[in-house]
């Protein structure tokens, strides 16, 4: 008999992509996969572009939002959980899997409280809040990064890596993709599915006191709310650039890099060491548990990534890197990142899913 998967997450691209890449595992596996996220997240129209069947509840989350948030947040997460409740009673999934993330919370808590067997994938090097909660309740934790999992729950924690689209999975080696490229670098510059301002404005800077001879050739996806801004900011400089609001087809932007510019957001990060592709890696500031940088620190380790603090990324500094990056030195760092990355992620988050569902509780 065909067994039904919930997957609950959303957000941003970092937990829709993952949870994509697994449905379409899932679905070729034969089982049933609807998804529980958020109205207001990009979730809510990717998964149905992607022919899964979406349910929706209203969630924000609470943490880093604020006062009004903060005192508001409760009455909102239980009105999340009683719709989540009321579709899980609906939709009666043998098994819910959770991809972190405020919006997974009340559908993976509401799961574990009607007796839904609960699979868990945290996809940073620190395991956030909602996973560590839910991990009480929970009969598997998958981990994006190696030992991001201590304390009681290890032993229920298995290192898959992060679930990449099947594109991206299958990218050709770094030495096949560089042989035979010439001309200017090319760099890649990525701040995740909403862009990252601190880029958009040290980039253009940066290239703009390189001679031109020396400039790479610049594709720079900005985010949809920063796409006149930097568009601006790379003509005011002098710089030629193709600029975009959002990347859809990655796998073929990452083909054609030599290098890039990029988050330590854990997609991002997963993605650079599957594919094979070097980079300078600036965590964003500011983050709660500062899990870009935990998870940028898994490619440095490995010789397959720089890391700069924000704060410390002048113009200067950055212009500097640019110019020692010759195309050799990027591919000794693409295949180092290469070494370290996992393409079968989102095939064996499939198969624990439909093997806790076998089992029950």
């Amino acid at each position: 008999m065909a067994r039904t998967v919930m997957i609950t997450t959303g957000g941003t691209g970092g937990h829709v992509f993952p949870g994509l890449a697994v449905a379409a595992k899932l679905a070729a596996r034969g089982a049933n996969v609807f998804w529980l996220g958020t109205r207001e997240g990009l979730e809510a129209t990717l998964v149905p572009d992607h022919g899964v069947a979406f349910e929706g509840v209203s969630f924000r989350g609470v943490r880093g939002k604020g006062l009004r948030t903060l005192l508001l947040g409760p009455f909102a997460l239980v009105a999340a959980c009683v719709d989540a409740l009321a579709v899980l009673r609906r939709r009666a999934p043998d098994v819910v899997l959770g991809l972190g993330g405020f919006a997974s919370f009340p559908g993976a808590l509401m799961g574990v409280a009607s007796g839904r067997p609960l699979v868990l994938h945290d996809s940073n090097a620190v395991v956030g809040l909602a996973n560590r909660l839910l991990a009480y309740g929970a009969d598997r934790v998958l981990l994006g990064f190696p030992d991001a999992m201590r304390g009681r729950h290890a032993r229920i924690a298995e290192w898959t890596g992060n679930p990449l689209r099947e594109a991206i999975a299958a990218m050709p080696s770094p030495a096949g993709r560089f042989a035979g490229r010439a001309g200017p670098l090319r760099l890649l510059v990525v701040g995740g599915s909403l862009g990252a301002q601190g880029l958009n404005e040290r980039v253009p800077a940066a290239l703009a006191t390189l001679a031109p001879a020396a400039r790479p050739q610049v594709v720079h996806q900005a985010g949809a709310k920063h796409i006149d801004a930097l568009s601006r900011a790379y003509r005011d400089a002098g710089v030629d650039a193709e600029c975009v609001a959002f990347i859809d087809d990655m796998a073929a932007r990452y083909a054609w890099a030599d290098f890039a510019i990029a988050r330590g957001g854990a997609l991002t990060t997963s993605e650079l060491a599957a594919v094979g592709l070097g980079a300078l890696i600036v965590p964003l500031p500011g983050a709660i548990a500062d899990e870009q940088t935990a998870n940028a620190e898994f490619l440095v380790r490995a010789n397959g990534a720089i890391r700069i603090a924000q704060d410390e990324l002048t113009a200067g500094r950055l212009a500097a890197l640019v110019a020692s990056i010759d195309r050799p030195k990027a591919l000794a760092m693409a295949v180092a990142a290469r070494a370290v990355g996992r393409t079968d992620a989102a095939d064996r988050v499939a198969d624990v899913c439909l093997e806790v569902a076998e089992a029950g509780r």
